[in-house]
């Protein structure tokens, strides 16, 4: 348990390096006595999530509603561990691939 819930830190550590705009937010949201704000933004996020095709709604939500509810149950951390690790595999593999085609092309 406290492996995974290491790991939950280290991502919303990269997060928070990633965009430096919400360190504060992130570290606010953080702390053990937000737990009353977390887990309700986290379920509010989900929903929004879940209805992305919506104008305003963006499926951005579903994933960040899920890493707020993991820091409060121990059960999501595994599976959101995995799922983010495995995402920003597949998004640097995504990404390094574009810019190597765009390389070739000039």
């Amino acid at each position: 348990m406290l492996k995974s819930r290491a790991r939950l830190n280290r991502q919303f550590d990269r997060i928070a390096r990633h965009i430096p705009q919400t360190a504060g937010i992130l570290a606010h949201l953080r702390r053990p006595g937000a737990r009353w704000f977390r887990i309700p933004l986290g379920i509010v996020l989900i929903f929004g999530g879940i209805f992305s095709f919506l104008p305003v709604l963006g499926i951005w939500m579903l994933p960040l509603g899920l890493l707020l509810l993991a820091l409060d149950l121990a059960f999501l951390q595994g599976p959101v561990n995995t799922a983010i690790v495995r995402g920003m595999r597949k998004w640097s593999t995504w990404s390094r691939a574009r810019r190597d085609k765009k390389r070739s092309k000039r």
